[in-house]
């Protein structure tokens, strides 16, 4: 999410800024800037739009000049793509320049805070509050200001930080965003990603949570943020450019399942209020009356979005208590749909451009729905369009396979069926309580399902061959069973379908004989010997299984041929760990199949036409 460059040296900073964000266009991004330091003053050039507008207007005002200069892509979380929401940022005086990956959970009270000491506010991005920060604090000393300033933040970030009071320096910190620091000769650099520096030095240090650094042009110190020195080694970068875009992974795809982890937390931060047992959606303005009027919910989307969807309902349904219908969108439109004032539609798109989704949204509209739309593009037209809407905080996906977004609106959904749950009163303090705080707890689990991916792609690599398997679940399990067939045969082309585990003996039976692979999902609690029945029955006939359980499970070892544990956590909620082994499962057997991973035949990242 965003790309931040850097540089402090001999050299004309300005252009070396703009390659350097371009070297970061792959990360995807809605606006970009620059400030260089001529001097006397900070010199910024901003554009909403691709890097192409930013240069057309450094063409028409002149390149700055000066050899001290940050850089800026942004993916828009707070405020509206345009050219003044665009970082970089300054304070009042214009003394102190930000740019800033992340997120800054408590900026509206920083905000309200300087206002009230008399500072004034030019921009809708949370990110402003960290230069008036800095102005507030500072005396003389900027490295002491910034560290009093990253003491007052809530959230994740990654920052760097050039003033026209200390000229000689730039001063970048991170805290749950990616952040490196640039080893040259006579210039040193910071950046978000490796690729935006390769073509000036290879050697590196990575900064770890909680750490800051203080780079002039012939030195680099680093400490963590109560100004303890850190020593760390040097890294060398052996990538080339290619490999350096995808973070050394060999696919997008791979990084952005490893991307999960930080993504749900992005997603999560700032909503869950586990003192006031709430949750804050800022865009949304669903009061209780409103609550109280509903009485249903379409859920529209295509694709891995729809799958989300069918979570949704279940989740929607069992924490609010308010019928839900999911639909294809390409479909919404032509059933004639029972929709009126007193419908919510909820609208469930990645891009926030899907064709078929943008036709139902309106179709609804017209009829009188309400609209809420849940997307991870911020200004895009499902957002403009919808009355409400709930960011995933996910990041650009470049893998046309959706992962990380997929598990994102996952979240969301679960989010917002608390929102509901607890303005309807179908929820209790206890029961919201437990579930925000099993919630929490996801991305650190996330993590420890990465750490066995040599296991799942050991697996993979076994089986790459088969060209027909089935995915059973029930309940969740079922949703997720359908998201992990359509992963598998999306990228490795191979002949996948999803049934309910108990419509088995209803048809399906019939396909299953000796060495049919089934992957089965049996998480959900109080469906567990129902669900061993069914495994039972793909056993009795020949069928390999794959059983993905909680951790623990004793009695699935004897049945199943292979087990898949994910941590235990609350059976709603275990679809989001769920579909990160049957992801990484697919993601395996395609590598092994030789298969163009981020790029399948056929397919588009956003579909823009019915």
């Amino acid at each position: 999410m965003c790309g931040i460059v850097g540089y402090i040296g001999a050299k004309e900073a300005a252009p070396l800024l703009i390659d350097g964000l371009k070297r970061l266009e792959y990360r995807g991004y809605d606006s970009a800037g620059i400030a260089v330091f001529d001097g006397k003053d900070i010199n910024m050039v901003k554009a909403k739009g691709k890097l192409s507008i930013l240069d057309e207007r450094i063409d028409k005002q002149g390149m700055p000049k000066g050899a001290l200069g940050i850089g800026h892509t942004r993916w828009a979380t707070h405020g509206k793509p345009s050219d003044i929401n665009a970082h970089p940022h300054n304070d009042c005086s214009g003394d102190f320049v930000v740019v800033h990956n992340g997120i800054i959970e408590n900026y509206k009270e920083l905000r309200e805070m300087l206002k009230a000491k008399g500072h004034t506010f030019n921009t809708e991005c949370d990110t402003e509050v960290v230069a008036h920060l800095i102005e507030e604090y500072y005396d003389g000393d900027l490295a002491e200001a910034v560290k009093k300033m990253l003491a007052e933040l809530r959230g994740s970030f990654a920052l760097g930080i050039i003033s026209k009071k200390e000229p000689d320096k730039i001063i970048g910190a991170r805290k749950d965003s990616p952040l490196i620091a640039g080893i040259g000769s006579g210039e040193n650099f910071i950046a978000s990603d490796i690729p935006a520096i390769l073509p000036h030095t290879r050697d590196i240090y990575i900064l770890e949570d909680g750490e800051m650094v203080v780079l002039t042009d012939n030195k680099i110190d680093i400490m963590n943020f109560q100004g303890d020195r850190v020593e760390k080694k040097v890294f060398h970068v052996d990538w080339d450019a290619v490999s350096a875009e995808k973070g050394g992974y060999p696919h997008f795809m791979l990084k952005e399942i490893h991307e999960q982890p930080k993504a749900l937390k992005d997603t999560m931060t700032g909503r869950i209020d586990i003192n006031g047992v709430r949750i804050k959606l800022d865009d949304i303005t669903i009061t209780r009356e409103d609550v109280s009027r509903i009485d249903k919910i379409n859920i529209v989307a295509c694709g891995t979005a729809y799958h989300a969807g069918i979570i949704g309902k279940y989740t929607i349904e069992r924490l609010a208590r308010i019928p839900v219908e999911v639909d294809i969108a390409s479909e919404y439109r032509y059933r004639d749909p029972m929709v009126d004032k007193n419908t919510l539609v909820i609208i469930i798109s990645q891009s926030g451009e899907t064709a078929d989704t943008l036709a139902a949204l309106r179709e609804a509209r017209k009829r009188g729905a309400r609209i809420l739309a849940i997307t991870n593009v911020v200004g895009s037209s499902v957002a403009r369009e919808a009355r409400d809407v709930l960011y995933t905080w996910a990041g650009p996906e470049i893998a046309v396979a959706s992962t990380k977004a997929y598990t994102t609106q996952l979240v969301s959904l679960c989010m917002l069926a608390l929102d509901l749950g607890i303005k309807k009163g179908t929820l209790s303090r206890e029961e919201a309580l437990e579930i925000m705080k099993h919630l929490k707890q996801l991305p650190a689990q996330a993590e420890t399902i990465l750490k066995n991916e040599e296991e799942i792609k050991r697996l993979a690599e076994k089986y790459s061959a088969w060209e027909d398997v089935f995915f059973i679940g029930r309940g969740l399990d079922y949703a997720v069973a359908m998201e992990g067939s359509l992963k598998l045969k999306e990228i490795s082309y191979v002949h996948a379908e999803a049934y309910a585990a108990g419509e088995l003996k209803h048809g399906t039976l019939a396909l299953v004989v000796d060495g049919v692979p089934v992957i089965a999902l049996a998480t959900q609690d109080f469906l567990y010997e129902k669900m061993m029945s069914n495994i039972e029955e793909v056993k009795a006939r020949g069928g390999i299984v794959i059983a993905l359980v909680k951790e623990n499970d004793k009695a699935m070892t004897n049945i199943a041929d292979h087990i898949i544990p994910i941590p235990q956590t609350l059976s709603l909620l275990t679809p989001v760990l769920t579909v990160i082994p049957l992801q990484l499962l697919a993601y395996y057997t395609a590598a092994a199949r030789g298969c163009d991973i981020d790029k399948p035949r056929n397919l588009a990242k956003s579909v823009t036409v019915e």
